[in-house]
């Protein structure tokens, strides 16, 4: 079955709320969705980096950015009675796994009660049709083993971001039984896990392709933690055509029968060590690209992990549309195009426009 594109014709003039839209994730997802014609909202923090793609797209000139706390339930609250969106992407959270170790209360603050406070103020807001809660690959109880997980494996988690992800599934499942469909609110509530993501406009402190391109810039090696851990990475538009695929769904007449957990993730060929993703973004940026291991103890951090994203294919019309090689590529390619002056959100849009692409022609093979 070939890959799916978003339908311009289902989002065009549709009212769409994205939480944390000023993150990586959130910008690339709110730019698509203003591409697809979409009355976005965000609402999130502030943004986190200088520069962040957020404000170097202009982001506050293509939707209507609310700048607010997931945490603050009135505000959230707000700002859904005042949009009254018809699909709601769940992206707001606290992000990373070492800083979770230094803020445990706020991980669990942002990234828990951020998502109860989401669905509370869905539940007093009627034109709510469809809702992703966007969680995280690292949600499941990690047993180390050498095969994918599957949607119904436990959640869990050892170190408090993968938990908090874990408990955050466990939220959306309890909402989901006990206050939507069969006479509840009759918006579909469904929760997708990706894999590593990875792609232009991220300058997360403390994740690994942001680490890189700041020491390559500088000329300096990189310092890699865990070279043989193992993770399911993918470009950061695979996950985002799968949310915006789940949404589509879960508004069809059917769409309650989509209303659960999926994961988004790559095939097994690309579940690489971090030393593979390491020397691949290498390669491709050229003289002074290198790195060496880093010294010092550093918090636990899974080993082995990729997930199974069989169902997706099957049921949703979903597929990874790049090989590891190409979302290092593509991902090289819009750093240094941007570090030489070239406009991120047309840098952005021309990667999507490319990505769609790739669906159009795989239905013409």
């Amino acid at each position: 079955m070939a890959a799916r594109n978003p339908d311009p014709g289902f989002w065009s003039g549709r009212r769409v709320l994205v939480t944390g839209h000023t993150g990586f994730k959130g910008a690339w997802l709110s730019l698509w969705l203003t591409r697809l014609g979409a009355q976005v909202t965000g609402f999130a923090l502030a943004p986190e980096t200088e520069p962040s793609l957020c404000t170097l797209a202009a982001l506050a000139d293509r939707a209507d950015s609310r700048i607010g706390d997931v945490r603050d339930l009135a505000a959230l609250s707000a700002c859904v009675a005042e949009t009254q969106p018809e699909i709601v992407l769940h992206l707001a959270a606290q992000a990373l796994v070492r800083p979770s170790y230094s803020d445990p209360v706020g991980t669990y603050a942002s990234n828990v009660m951020g998502t109860v406070h989401l669905l509370e103020a869905v539940r007093a807001c009627p034109s709510v049709r469809a809702v992703v809660i966007v969680t995280s690959d690292k949600a499941y109880e990690n047993r180390e083993w050498v095969w994918a997980y599957r949607e119904d494996e436990p959640m869990g988690g050892r170190d408090p971001y993968s938990n908090s992800k874990g408990c955050a599934e466990l939220v959306t499942s309890a909402y989901r039984a006990s206050f939507f469909g069969a006479g509840g609110h009759p918006a579909r509530i469904a929760s997708a896990r990706a894999g590593n993501v990875i792609g232009g406009g991220d300058w997360s402190l403390d994740r690994l392709i942001p680490d890189m391109v700041r020491a390559f810039n500088r000329g300096e090696p990189v310092e890699i933690r865990s070279p043989g851990a193992v993770r399911p990475w993918q470009h950061v538009l695979e996950p985002l055509s799968g949310y915006l695929r789940l949404a589509e769904v879960l508004c069809e007449q059917d769409g309650a029968r989509y209303a659960e957990g999926w994961n988004f993730g790559p095939s097994d060929e690309d579940c690489r060590p971090v030393s593979d993703v390491v020397a691949g973004l290498a390669r491709g940026w050229g003289e002074g690209a290198r790195w060496q291991l880093a010294s010092g103890t550093h918090p636990h951090e899974a080993t082995f992990l990729k997930v199974d994203a069989s169902k997706a294919r099957a049921h949703l019309g979903w597929d990874r549309r790049l090989r590891l090689s190409e979302a290092l590529d593509w991902t090289g390619t819009w750093y240094r195009a941007q570090a030489r002056g070239a406009d991120a959100a047309a840098l952005t849009y021309e990667q999507i426009a490319r990505y769609e692409a790739l669906a159009e022609t795989e239905d013409k093979v």
